[in-house]
């Protein structure tokens, strides 16, 4: 019999498999603890009989990625993992320090299938979605290696985590139960290139967390040169379905735009920027773009992305530019992998 993923269980069905295997209802409690404290091995289980232990061992397995290299910046603190998972597929999360907290950023798939032509995650196309646990995984084995506690977790490395819905739902139902990580809602953030039908189906499940959506051009021409996806669904229909999703939740979206030279920096662009998210209490995130060689293109200049920021805050629009962390160990989303996948 092929052995089950106990990691990617849920409390209550972990109840329900004891209830079933003639096990009293708080053994699936003690379980679900060691498991979401980093435990690799039944046998580990101290407080667990060694023939239920025996019995779980026959049924389940519990998942744990293996460590390619851990990588750490000089400039920053922050700190890369690439992991390799059980079929041999290769994932990257990054633990960055900032005075409010630790925040892991994880990956959702292995790959991605987007196309987005600033990323080098959609390099090689998709290979498959992450399990509830194996995104569980980057949050716990990144906390227990740099030994320090992960307050935030943000989905918004390698993939499209809304085209992975189901296992994104049941990993924030996992990640944020009081047995396991115990990491809310509000700190949390999922980053999506904007699929605007899975928005509007997470906006019914009301979750406290931060929806950000990639942008990066304002206009459809522009965008759907950048971002393959705008073809389906256009920059006003997105823009529509985040509306949905703050009035649906009350949580603020923030919107991501990578600064890229000579494509979508210029003052006018800013302009129809502001134009189109005025009144929508949105904030908007700059990006200071890593250069990325396999897609021959370059992040703008410091002064152009000043000027582009200026025009937003002089037209009532929330504006930050993000600090940019690691540079000097790859730590934009793909990059780690893509050089281990060409070696």
């Amino acid at each position: 019999m092929e052995k089950s993923d106990i990691k990617s269980m849920t409390l209550s069905e972990l109840e329900e498999y004891f209830s079933s295997a003639g096990e009293p209802a708080f053994r699936a409690k003690q379980v679900f603890s060691w498991i979401h404290k980093g435990t690799k091995a039944f046998d580990e289980m101290s407080n667990i009989s060694q023939s239920l232990r025996t019995k779980l061992g026959e049924r389940f397995y519990i998942s744990c990625p293996e460590l390619i290299g851990k990588f750490g910046s000089k400039l920053d603190g922050t700190t890369k993992f690439l992991w390799k998972l059980s079929d041999g597929a290769a994932i990257e999360s990054v633990l960055m320090k900032y005075e409010h907290g630790n925040t892991v950023c994880i990956s959702s798939q292995v790959g991605c299938a987007m196309g987005c032509i600033f990323c080098a995650s959609a390099i090689g196309g998709l290979e498959r979605n992450l399990s509830a646990s194996e995104m569980v995984d980057q949050v716990l084995f990144s906390q227990i290696l740099s030994d320090c506690n992960v307050s935030n977790v943000v989905i918004m490395g390698i993939g499209e985590p809304l085209d992975n819905f189901d296992n994104l739902i049941r990993f924030f139902e996992l990640i944020n139960h009081p047995a396991g990580l115990n990491i809310g809602a509000r700190r949390i953030s999922i980053s999506t290139c904007g699929i605007v039908e899975k928005i509007d189906k997470l906006a019914q499940y009301e979750l406290q967390l931060t929806l950000t959506v990639s942008l990066h051009a304002p206009d459809d021409e522009t965008r759907s040169k950048l971002m393959p996806i705008n073809r389906k669904y256009g920059v006003d229909s997105l823009i529509r379905a985040c509306d949905r999703y703050f009035k649906a939740t009350g949580r603020r979206v923030s919107y991501e735009y990578s600064m890229i030279d000579g494509v979508n920096d210029s003052v006018e662009y800013a302009e129809l920027l502001a134009e189109k998210l005025k009144n929508s209490g949105s904030h908007v995130n700059i990006i200071p773009l890593s250069d990325v060689p396999e897609r021959q293109i370059k992040g703008s200049s410091a002064s152009t992305i000043k000027a582009f920021v200026n025009v937003l805050t002089k037209r009532g629009i929330n504006a930050t530019i993000r600090r940019s962390l690691g540079r000097d160990i790859s730590a934009s989303c793909g990059q780690l992998r893509a050089r281990h996948k060409n070696k």
